[in-house]
């Protein structure tokens, strides 16, 4: 596909009343000394998270490639909101920018370039052409090896991966132009040659994250005792960290090999190995071809006895499946929640109940933090829930798994809560998150009277259901959702909405929503249209519907929003 032209420089960046951009310390550079240059427009914001982390990382980039090639150029376009913000972040940067008393040029080239979330960067080419609207992925994935960040330089470098990848190597991934060595804890230097044949496990780990402090320490067990029984087995640490200090304390407290600090190769072993979350396991087979095992998952569920697994044959894996099969079977309540004297939960005022005070009762573990938003806005729901089905049946309970960071966060969350709750920091809460892959909270996890798990979408099912979703057997949830399909027999499958007049609304079975008309929640149903995501209760909508059809009037405004920001990106609402 040809591409898109948006003009010579001079067109693009200057006015009949400006024809030059400015620097950080106020000096003007004439637009017309850009010529001949590749630009990269930075849409950036002072107030965007994801952009505040980017822009180091273009800074970087920018100052390798001014020591090697002058025929490049950033130019900066805030979509900040006063000048003064503008300035204490422009000042950080040492490129080129459009003054922010222009506002209408920022704006021209905002919709030129169809901007819909910021950080946003631009190629465009000597000749005006638009090389590449995906700059700051192919910056951050590729830094200086992607320049000039065209399409097709960005296709190659991928395709080169995606070859090597067919003859890789130990020393492919972890020896680079400029090292062919580890660190060992005691910064002595281990070269790669010493490892080649063994089994390596390479952890992608940032040492300041919950999950990755939770995981290391098992990790380390399973290393341990590996190399105690003398087996092949080698951990490479690849530490993401910014700071060099968070590195240091890492590979102190590991007994395993580590990359070097801020080593290129480590976001390069990120992207090769298309890393979406950390912690994360990638091992590499005595061939130095890359196992199609998931060691990450295996220490989650399996913890230390994950060692048994090793070398990770589909053998050994099954031996591991099927144990974990028989102790799922032969699970009781106090296999559960016992451990050595932690063998109760605790109540108001220093209350104490004996776990075996509990076993025949359905209990619900609730995986929650005070901290937690969408806890917070959860927990009326369950307390609700909680006294209808106390009511109805004695043989129930709660207990709170707490993941706050302190005693007075604890216990403020907890007072409100008329249920039981494992003590705070205690040991059990982090067994039990492992056992039940915990991955993100509120969760509810219903247990049996026989002590056996009933489901893990307790919480899903609850915020559907409510206090009918008990006991939360396979037969209830079927039940009720037979009676959710009949409700909508009789609805209209699509419909036009004065509140939304862009597209037509379609049913659509799902969970909880937002209901955009009365701004309550709703669940089960909802009128829907995906592509705006926009949610109307069908009360909502076939009333007003309904109103519609009597009266023929139909009114609505959609409202331009600012930015909502999400994960890497801050996206216009």
């Amino acid at each position: 596909m040809a591409a898109e032209e948006v003009g010579d420089v001079e067109s693009l960046l200057s006015t009949g009343e400006r024809n030059f951009l400015i620097l950080n310390n106020g000096d003007k550079v004439a637009i017309g000394n850009l010529k001949g240059k590749t630009l990269a427009l930075y849409f950036s914001a002072s107030w965007c998270p994801p952009c505040r982390g980017f822009t180091p990382k273009l800074i970087e980039v920018y100052n390798g490639l001014s020591s090697q090639d002058n025929s490049f150029e950033i130019v900066f376009v805030s979509a900040d909101q006063d000048e003064d913000s503008f300035n204490g972040y422009f000042s950080k940067m040492p490129w080129l920018a459009i003054p922010f008393s222009d506002t209408k040029t920022r704006e021209k080239l905002d919709d030129l370039f169809k901007v819909r979330g910021i950080p946003h960067l631009a190629i465009v080419d000597a000749n005006g052409k638009v090389l590449n609207r995906e700059g700051v992925q192919a910056v951050r994935e590729y830094g200086i090896e992607g320049y000039p960040f065209t399409v097709e330089k960005i296709s190659k470098l991928r395709e080169e991966e995606e070859n090597a990848k067919k003859d890789q190597t130990l020393r492919s991934v972890l020896v680079s132009s400029s090292r062919d060595y580890l660190i060992a804890n005691d910064r002595s230097k281990v070269s790669v040659s010493n490892i080649e044949g063994k089994i390596v496990a390479l952890y992608f780990s940032i040492n300041a994250s919950r999950s990755c402090a939770d995981f290391t320490p098992i990790l380390a067990q399973i290393y341990r005792k590996l190399k105690e029984i003398g087996e092949n087995f080698e951990v490479v640490l690849v530490s993401l960290d910014d700071e060099e200090s968070s590195y240091d304390e890492a590979i102190q407290s590991m007994p395993w090999l580590a990359i070097p600090f801020k080593d290129k190769s480590c976001e390069k072993l990120a992207r090769y190995f298309e890393l979406q979350t950390i912690p994360t396991v990638i091992l590499i087979g005595s061939d130095g071809k890359t196992m199609n095992v998931d060691l990450t998952e295996l220490i989650e569920e399996h913890g230390f006895e994950a060692w048994e697994g090793f070398p990770f044959s589909q053998e050994k894996l099954y031996y591991l499946s099927e144990k974990a099969k028989a102790k799922l079977e032969a699970q009781t309540l106090e296999s559960l929640l016992v451990s050595g004297d932690l063998d109760y939960a605790i109540g108001k005022e220093g209350l104490k109940v004996p776990i075996k005070e509990l076993v025949g009762k359905t209990i619900l573990l609730y995986f929650s933090a005070h901290w937690c938003g969408p806890c917070r806005a959860f927990l009326p729901k369950l307390i609700e829930a909680y006294h209808k089905i106390k009511n109805a049946d004695t043989d129930f309970e709660v207990i709170f798994l707490s993941s706050d960071r302190d005693q007075d966060s604890f216990d403020k969350f907890f007072s409100g809560m008329p249920w039981l709750a494992l003590p705070f920091g205690d040991e059990r809460k982090k067994s039990l998150s492992s056992r039940f892959k915990i991955r993100g909270i509120p969760s509810l996890v219903a247990i049996g009277p026989t002590g056996r798990t009933i489901t893990k979408e307790a919480r899903n099912f609850l915020m559907i259901h409510g206090a009918d979703a008990y006991p939360f057997t396979e037969e209830k949830i079927k039940q009720l959702e037979h009676g959710i399909e009949e409700m909508a027999k009789g609805w209209p499958e699509k419909i036009k909405h004065d509140l939304h007049e862009e597209h037509e609304l379609v049913l659509t079975r799902c969970s909880t929503y937002g209901c955009d008309g009365c701004e309550e929640m709703g669940n089960s149903w909802s009128y829907r249209c995906i592509e705006c995501n926009f949610d109307l209760h069908p009360k909502c909508a076939l009333d007003k519907e309904k109103e519609n059809d009597e009266n023929g009037e139909a009114h609505g405004e959609v409202t331009k929003e600012g930015y909502v920001c999400h994960g890497e990106v801050c996206r216009k609402a």
